[in-house]
């Protein structure tokens, strides 16, 4: 799925070694503490699966870059803790597996108590983690084998952790040793995590950009923020005016791992669909390179990804599930994005222009002759004329679907003509379209996109609801008009679903054009027994139908 659909790496957590909490419930953060080098044991497999793993994401087209963290050690919450994952005995400041010892530590050994002076920020610990002499030599060497040892298995890049607390000399010597990548030639790919909490620039996203990108938290706290809260129309002149630093240094997204429990208001597990809009608009802007994020739902903050439980005979505590899009606990927010990386591939870095405006929960933009996009935060469709500059033709709607091996196009196709073109955007979605995915003969689109040439007698109301069941219960949409039952679940709509789809649910019913009507979601249990969704009714119109007279319509289970 990845490399079809335009995705060129996957960023995966820190495989290292690392303390196996079980007191904490075995917490997602306990990746982040190092208890050596080795990766032949974590939560997530062994060193062989890790090795096949990047082979054949390589094969697929797809990199992997590596969530390295090399600040630090364990903390003072570990001690008493062990083994590590893979056996390793240890004790802060002593890592015998590495080798490390007391002398391979900064001497400060407390937290950092002013974030804006460098020499505590790079000196002193990090919430009590065993801080890294990383001018020592020996500390270098061994921080460069293990990525190096990463690098030999086809690791093509790594995001390295918490970077503003490795003064930035550390850090380019140890660069300097690293090998270039097997396979695809070349140094591997650096992006950096540099929180900005003020002080000088040593300590700031600017003070690293020599050596690699950064990741620029504004967008997250800026263009995050207006998407959720439906002001697309900010979003264009914020990333050209307020961002921390150059486009061409910067890793943007709208959340991480870390900002979805210090920002839960950003993120899919509380924006639901318009979560999917706004990691669309960061795929479509012409500002950083942009990061999807694919989760799991969590219910506290310290909460480590789904489990299978401990296995007997192996210390590394309780082990990752393997991911499964069809059921509750992972959200894999990426398939909702379609082929839509494709668009960021195809339009490069030319420039966003904008075409059209409809308050300021809709807009549409060029970007140069390559692409063109439009985005709805509102609860409604939106069918907009707009002038375009991408050439005549006919093309595929990258963001409601997938290009196959073939070239085939599974969504809608929109047509341009003389400089213009009509799409209907679907309430919180996006419509997206470029250069390289055009439908054409031998590779067709599933149906013209646009507004129909005539009245449509009646119109296909879509529905496309997302909502987890049990096994056996069925979704429905059930309203006001005899067509969705009248309000009786028993007669209205029943959407379907399958493994590569779910949790998302969808159905169609003719509607007469300009129906107006309320609705609900239910589930529907085998034996009858119904769930309504809570809050107030859907209100909803089907006016504005497309070129097939139908009209989509997305809700997220309340």
């Amino acid at each position: 799925m990845l490399g079809p659909n335009g995705y060129g790496a996957v960023q995966v957590s820190p495989p290292q070694e690392h303390v196996v909490l079980p007191g904490e419930g075995h917490p997602w953060w306990q990746d982040y503490q190092p208890v050596s080098y080795s990766i032949d044991n974590t939560r997530r497999g062994s060193r062989a699966e890790f090795a096949d793993m990047v082979a054949r994401c390589r094969d697929a087209g797809v990199r992997i870059y590596v969530d390295a963290v090399v600040n630090h050690m364990t903390g003072s919450g570990s001690v008493g803790s062990g083994p590590g994952s893979a056996g390793s005995t240890y004790a802060k400041y002593e890592y015998p597996a590495v080798p490390y010892g007391d002398g391979d530590f900064g001497d400060c050994r407390r937290d950092i108590a002013d974030g804006t002076d460098p020499a505590e920020v790079q000196g002193c610990e990090l919430v009590a983690l065993s801080d890294l002499d990383t001018g020592s030599a020996h500390v270098r060497g061994a921080v460069a084998d293990y990525l190096n040892d990463l690098i030999g298995l086809g690791v093509a890049g790594f995001r390295v952790d918490a970077v503003k607390h490795v003064p930035a000399a550390d850090l380019a010597a140890i660069y300097a040793r690293l090998d270039e990548v097997p396979g695809y030639g070349g140094r591997p790919y650096i992006f950096q995590e540099v929180l900005d909490g003020g002080g000088p620039e040593s300590i700031r996203p600017p003070g690293y950009t020599h050596l690699g990108d950064v990741i620029d938290e504004r967008y997250h706290d800026q263009v995050g923020a207006q998407i959720r809260d439906g002001r697309l129309d900010s979003v264009l002149e914020t990333v050209r005016t307020g961002m921390a630093v150059e486009s061409d240094q910067a890793v943007v997204f709208v959340d991480n791992h870390d900002s979805q429990r210090s920002d839960p208001s950003i993120s899919y597990q509380a924006m639901g669909q318009r979560h999917v809009l706004a990691q669309a608009l960061t795929l479509a802007q012409p500002y950083g390179t942009p990061k999807v994020m694919s989760s799991y739902r969590f219910e506290s903050t310290a909460q480590g990804p789904p489990s299978t439980g401990t296995e007997a005979g192996n210390p590394a505590g309780a082990i990752t599930a393997p991911t499964d899009c069809s059921g509750e606990r992972w959200f894999c927010e990426h398939r909702d994005l379609n082929a839509m990386p494709t668009f960021t591939n195809a339009v490069g870095e030319a420039p966003a222009v904008e075409r059209a405006e409809d308050g300021a929960a809709r807009i549409a933009f060029d970007r140069g002759e390559r692409g063109f996009a439009a985005f709805n935060a509102s609860g409604s469709g939106w069918t907009v004329t707009s002038a375009t500059g991408l050439p005549d033709g006919r093309y595929c709607d990258v963001a409601n679907g997938t290009i196959g091996a073939d070239g085939a196009c599974d969504s809608a196709g929109y047509a341009v003509s003389g400089g213009e073109v009509t799409v209907t955007v679907p309430p919180n979605g996006a419509v997206a379209l470029h250069v390289d995915a055009l439908c054409a003969e031998g590779a067709p689109c599933a149906d013209e996109g646009g507004s129909p040439d005539e009245e449509c007698a009646t119109v296909t109301a879509a529905f496309s609801a997302r909502a987890e069941t049990w096994y056996g219960q069925e979704v429905r949409v059930v309203g006001s008009v005899p067509a969705l039952g009248s309000w009786d679940p028993r007669d209205g709509v029943r959407l379907a679903t399958d493994e590569g789809a779910y949790p998302t649910w969808r159905g169609e019913v003719d509607l007469p054009e300009g129906t107006a009507f309320e609705y609900k979601l239910v589930k529907v249990a085998p034996d009858g027994s119904v769930q309504w969704e809570a809050g107030a009714n859907r209100s909803a119109a089907v006016d504005s139908p497309d070129a097939r007279c139908a009209q989509a319509f997305t809700a997220e289970w309340r």
